[in-house]
């Protein structure tokens, strides 16, 4: 007779099991106060977070009291505005926030990616009385996840999501895929366009009767951020919950926003790597036979390639700072010239911390040797995370708009993968 261990019986991803709602909190979140405190509480959370972290990839184990702790700490809050309750905090205190957490546990950072990015659009385009209705659930302690990107439009930017007006509600039907965050929320932001394709987000109660989230998330990286799919049948919303789409049309930092969280979730990942790397050199890793070292930490060659990836994360953590400087900027004072200066800014550090990401978790292996491959470490899944993380959005687009501007002045275009 096998008897079932506690991880045994913990939820996985990729499961055809019913997954039910997550309850919501029975007391409040911690509100955050300061820069300072989010910068503190990100490093005793991903203390916390990093235990585990190798299990929950090779398990495909879902961080559900990873997730509770990380919503109740006040960390999701830190973005909403100070008029509002919350703490405003700088978006490089942001940035950093989430490069902490994703150097521990990437899936867990970016579960909160969209819901960052939601506070944000709420800032930006919700009226006063969602703002208060909506930040008030969110200092709660209630979190977003997603229901943004489509599997089978033309592209990331075609939905065929449909909100219908039914007077006081609105009815939403449609399908949707890559849905980070959904599965573990209490309220799922619907994208969905109209008849005339302007766009809305329907901030719908992830138990709400029609709407249907399904564990079925089964890429090699991220494993854990469940991110699969939603399916929308006849889900009625009050029009309260309906926030217009509008940042796009004006020159605003949304777009800058979501792309330095995607950085930041890359850099972490860097970070996660290069510690690793360091560490295993130096405990486990034999020497080179040509570099007549006792021990593998002397050997010049792995020094050099240690050094030149120590250089490029502290330039990846200087263009992070610097973009979301320019992002405060820019929502102080937005108009196509610091709007354009963020977008830039963040594309830049976009791009670094794709590529130091990739380059980190392939040195990993070279620098460790063989035995870094062993299951029973897990290293891969850093590699696994970078290839699979960096994919949002391609930096070869950021080049151009990049070299676009510095030669023709162009500025580049406005949209939440830029």
């Amino acid at each position: 007779m096998t008897v079932a261990t506690a991880t045994d019986l913990r939820p996985r991803v990729n499961s055809p099991e019913h997954f039910a709602a997550r309850p919501r909190p029975t007391t409040p979140a911690h509100v955050i106060q300061s820069d300072a405190e989010a910068i503190e509480v990100a490093h005793r959370l991903a203390a916390e977070f990093r235990q585990e972290s190798a299990l929950r990839d090779r398990e495909g184990l879902l961080p559900l009291a990873e997730i509770d702790t990380y919503s109740q700490s006040g960390l999701w809050g830190i973005n909403v505005p100070k008029a509002y309750g919350g703490a405003g905090v700088s978006y490089a205190t942001l940035a950093e926030v989430v490069k902490i957490i994703s150097a521990a546990d990437s899936s867990i950072a970016q579960i909160t990616q969209n819901h960052f990015v939601l506070v944000a659009h709420i800032d930006l385009d919700g009226s006063d009385a969602q703002k208060r209705e909506l930040f008030g659930w969110v200092l709660k302690g209630y979190r977003f996840g997603n229901a943004f990107s489509e599997l089978n439009s033309r592209n990331v930017a075609a939905f065929e999501t449909k909100i219908t007006d039914l007077g006081d509600e609105v009815e939403v039907n449609g399908q949707k895929f890559y849905t980070t965050g959904a599965l573990l929320a209490h309220v799922v932001p619907i994208v969905a366009v109209n008849d005339a394709g302007e766009g809305f987000l329907v901030f719908t109660d992830r138990d709400a009767p029609g709407l249907t989230v399904i564990n079925d998330w089964s890429s090699f990286g991220q494993r854990t951020t469940a991110s699969g799919s939603v399916k929308i049948s006849k889900v009625r919303v009050a029009k309260s919950r309906v926030v217009p789409i509008k940042a796009f049309d004006t020159p605003t930092a949304a777009g800058a926003i979501s792309q330095i969280i995607q950085a930041a979730i890359d850099a972490g990942i860097a970070d996660g790597a290069i510690a690793d790397t360091v560490d295993f050199v130096r405990t486990k890793s034999r020497p080179w036979i040509d570099s007549d070292k006792e021990r593998a930490s002397d050997d010049p060659f792995t020094i050099a390639a240690i050094g030149r990836l120590t250089i490029t994360q502290h330039a990846t953590d200087a263009l992070l700072a610097r973009a979301g400087r320019l992002i405060d900027v820019a929502l102080e004072a937005p108009n196509e010239h610091t709007v354009s200066e963020a977008t830039l800014a963040t594309a830049e550090a976009k791009v670094l911390s794709t590529e130091n990401s990739i380059e980190a978790t392939n040195k990993l292996f070279e620098l460790a040797g063989t035995r870094a491959t062993l299951a029973v470490h897990n290293l891969d899944r850093h590699w696994r995370n970078a290839r699979v993380h960096t994919l949002h959005d391609p930096v070869r687009w950021k080049y151009f708009h990049i070299g676009n501007y510095a030669l023709n002045q162009v500025n580049p275009p406005r949209h939440p993968w830029n």
